[in-house]
């Protein structure tokens, strides 16, 4: 009778809701709760090393998901050990795909933590199966693959969607919503936004004119389906364990790292959009390959209803400071930002953030889910008797997208909200790969500055068996 063990908690649970249903409301909600215990989300795991592993923790902490499959492409390498051992009787697979084929029926979401660019291809299967997904940031790597995953979503609404900015459930998100209700957050003219941390990249030669030499392959990897959809390249341990951030071809560099965990909210409640002008002011060390030395980007909104034109600056690289506003004070680091697999973030002298400017106020705020301050200090003080009450987050993010999943909550990152703030980065990207200024055409979603820029917001065609996913 029953096809999975899905369907069969499902069975018992609304059989025994209907049979209280006619008792007292005290004994329903008894037997809500009882099952509420026990029904947990049948989740399978693709990406279980280092992010992809923190992922996992952080998703099977929350006491609501049972993990029915863990998929990697370098299955049991060191860095997958961890969460190997976590779940030693759970089944393994190498490819996503022979994943879903064999256990599609017991699988009810998916957490993808693997890299930038093949997040898309598992997403796109993991929806057209009906699979609920948890995607970490950004969406994907191509302004056209973010546009196709936002497709799949909206035409499967029962799918539950959520990006991995975790800091979108925590004070930041619930604060910016609170006094931009309140009229605290109103008239934001220009946003600075910062990352001055070292990258994996900064120790590399940028006069580069040619990837790195193929090295032989772990026996552990699969590195044809490491690959996905990409055009292929031999391979080189630069490629791999977090490196691929480094390459256009791969990653999404410190912007698409960090954008959306600093941007995020400033994005959704300030109602941004896309831009309409995306101009690379400084690049030093640029090359055709991996990401500049330092970056200012500078990207450009228009008036929308009655909130004015907006500036957001972007600044990376280890030396490349924003301006800073006199009475800025001490920003400090967020605790709640996971270490890299590289080890923990050192604080740097000016630590992840943004500075957002208004006609009346200056705000100054840090990354994930830092809660932002009135600057300076002195006009804080004359604001306190007029600041609202921020709710208290009733989930994390983790969490959020596990009760989304059984119909308790909303995500507040869905792909509908989260894909706009991950093709803002995708433009960005693409005037750091060409060094080009980019005017985009925000209606019919194409750049007109560029018949290069402009491909390249599709990219090179998928590699041969991976043309399926493009498909919506």
């Amino acid at each position: 009778m029953f096809n999975d063990d899905y369907s069969r908690r499902k069975f018992l649970r609304d059989a025994l809701l209907a049979s209280v249903a006619v008792a007292t409301p005290d004994l329903v909600m008894a037997a809500g709760k009882a099952f509420a215990s026990v029904d947990k989300v049948n989740l399978a795991c693709v990406g279980i090393g280092n992010r992809g592993a923190e992922i996992i923790k952080a998703l099977y902490a929350t006491g609501l998901a049972n993990i029915v499959a863990l998929c990697d492409v370098d299955l049991e390498a060191p860095h997958t050990l961890e969460i190997l051992k976590m779940f030693p009787d759970v089944p393994r697979f190498k490819d996503f795909r022979q994943m879903f084929d064999k256990m599609g029926n017991k699988i009810e979401a998916v957490s993808i933590g693997t890299p930038d660019f093949s997040h898309f291809p598992i997403t796109m299967m993991a929806i057209g199966l009906g699979k609920h997904v948890y995607v970490e940031k950004p969406m994907a790597r191509t302004f056209n693959e973010v546009e196709l995953m936002m497709k799949a979503a909206a035409k499967h609404p029962k799918v539950v969607t959520q990006m991995g900015n975790q800091g979108h459930s925590e004070e930041n998100y619930f604060q910016f919503k609170a006094w931009k209700e309140a009229g605290i957050i109103k008239d934001v003219t220009a946003i600075t936004s910062h990352m001055n941390s070292p990258r994996r990249w900064h120790k590399w030669d940028p006069k580069i004119t040619s990837f790195p030499p193929a090295e032989p392959i772990p026996p552990t990897l699969d590195w044809d389906l490491w690959q996905a959809q990409t055009k292929g390249h031999d391979f080189n341990k630069d490629f791999i364990n977090g490196q691929w951030r480094c390459w256009y071809d791969f990653g999404m560099g410190a912007l698409g790292d960090w954008g959306a965990h600093i941007l995020d909210t400033a994005h959704q409640f300030l109602d941004l959009g896309l831009p309409y002008e995306v101009d690379p002011l400084k690049l030093d060390g640029h090359n055709n390959f991996f990401y500049p030395m330092s970056t200012t980007l500078s990207f450009k909104f228009p008036k929308r209803g009655d909130m004015p034109p907006v500036e957001i600056k972007w600044y990376d690289g280890v030396d490349n400071f924003p301006p800073i506003p006199e009475g800025y004070g001490v920003q400090g680091l967020d605790p709640n930002i996971p270490p890299p697999s590289t080890g923990a973030i050192e604080p740097a002298k000016l630590n992840p953030g943004k500075i957002i400017y208004s006609k009346e106020l200056t705000f100054k705020g840090g990354s994930h889910g830092s809660k932002l301050s009135i600057i300076p200090e002195e006009k804080a003080k004359e604001m306190v008797s007029k600041l609202p009450t921020v709710p208290i987050s009733p989930s994390n993010h983790f969490a959020n997208f596990l009760k989304a999943c059984k119909g308790e909550e909303g995500t507040r990152s869905p792909f509908a909200i989260a894909g706009p703030l991950s093709q803002v980065f995708c433009l960005g990207v693409l005037a750091q790969w060409t060094g080009e200024k980019i005017v985009f055409d925000r209606t019919k979603k194409v750049i007109t500055s560029s018949k290069k820029a402009n491909q390249l917001l599709i990219g090179p065609p998928p590699r041969k068996g991976w043309e399926e996913y493009y498909k919506v």
